[in-house]
């Protein structure tokens, strides 16, 4: 059994998704390939797509937002397929030497631009499975105009979303956004801390993202100026120059600050609650982990959406220029009702094993087109 994975490096959250859902198919033995489609196609055009989804998201996220925003206006269109189909027919050329010599099962897309090529190939004869996975609490733009045998959505709340954008919901699989397994394992909160060298008492995470989006600055400023007795664990993904100004800051409080780091999930179970910037994979790993969630610096389009997505079902707090994080974690923790409620409501809608059910799925699929 081979399955091809295709993903883009625009952002972290596409091919951690893919390589999570990797590992549940290898543990059924499955041949797994992850392909950065533009890296494998053109390095240099990969290295652009990346630089750019970079520069729009964290020096013009306002632009960004409104480009995110027109794709949801635009209808259906004639005009609007065609020009898709000419982008898959250029970047499909070098990928169909390597179709013809992998000879994938099934083929499975974490991002819409290989969603988009892989269509394309099918009304060329590509004859095997095909799944694309959304990656976020919304159905992005441009998926519409896909035509793979199933979607992956992150709940069954969004159906009435994926009807409207006229895909069949009997080729939806509302499994939840796949992510590892260390996020299904939870820890005692004392052994976790224990585990990360720090003290036994109330931890507060701050998250920022691979990129270290946002001013997680002011947030951990703020944060330490309250009166309230806790510790805080600041992660700055691969943003070095917020790392450092965070290591500068003369603090009250005790922050245990790091860059980029593969124990999020200890980090998580050691915390009392997380002020995250709303990603896709993130959220999907803290309502896994049912830690409760305060937003912070949401990247216009799809995290706006995400955000949407968790308070309209009771699944976060969110802050504002009029509510920050300050007022939003007093406000989580002097109101124990409501935190009761949010990690009930986590427990409901998280899907802690996705990847599992992705790969039982996946070899269903294979299983039933032999």
């Amino acid at each position: 059994m081979k399955v091809l994975f295709l993903s883009v490096s625009a952002g972290h959250g596409h091919n951690q998704t893919a390589m999570a859902a990797m590992e549940s198919l290898k543990a059924k033995g499955a041949d797994c390939v992850l392909l950065d489609m533009f890296e494998y196609i053109n390095p240099i055009l990969s290295e652009s797509v990346a630089k750019a989804y970079l520069i729009s998201t964290k020096f013009t996220p306002a632009v960004y937002g409104k480009l995110y925003r027109l794709g949801e206006r635009l209808e259906k269109s004639n005009e609007k397929l065609y020009i898709g189909k000419i982008i898959s027919s250029l970047l499909s050329r070098k990928l169909t030497v390597f179709l013809s010599e992998y000879r994938p099962d099934v083929i499975i897309c974490t991002h819409i631009f290989p969603a988009q090529v892989i269509s394309y190939l099918r009304e060329k004869g590509l004859s095997c499975k095909s799944v694309g996975i959304i990656t976020d609490f919304t159905v992005h733009p441009f998926w519409e105009d896909t035509n793979l045998d199933h979607y992956v959505t992150a709940s069954s709340l969004l159906n009435l979303q994926v009807q409207r954008k006229g895909i069949p919901l009997e080729k939806v699989w509302p499994i939840g956004i796949p992510i590892f397994r260390k996020f299904t394992n939870r820890v005692d909160k004392a052994e976790a801390r224990k585990l990360l060298g720090i003290e036994n008492k109330t931890t507060i995470l701050v998250m920022s993202g691979s990129m270290g989006y946002g001013n997680v600055d002011n947030v951990i400023r703020r944060l330490d100026n309250m009166d309230m007795d806790f510790q805080i664990i600041s992660v700055c993904g691969n943003n070095a120059s917020l790392k450092k100004k965070i290591d500068l800051m003369d603090t009250r409080k005790k922050i245990y600050n790091f860059g980029f780091v593969d124990n999020v999930n200890i980090m998580m179970d050691a915390s009392d609650c997380i002020l995250t910037k709303p990603g896709g994979l993130t959220v999907s790993e803290s309502l896994a982990k049912c830690i409760p969630m305060i937003l912070i610096n949401p990247i216009p389009g799809q995290e706006d959406r995400n955000a949407e997505f968790l308070l309209n079902n009771g699944l976060a707090i969110k802050t504002s220029e009029t509510f920050p994080a300050d007022e939003a974690v007093y406000h989580l923790f002097h109101n124990e009702s409501r935190r009761k409620y949010m990690i009930e409501m986590m427990h409901q809608v998280g899907r802690p094993y996705a990847a599992d059910e992705l790969a039982e799925l996946t070899v269903q699929q294979i299983k039933e087109g032999a």
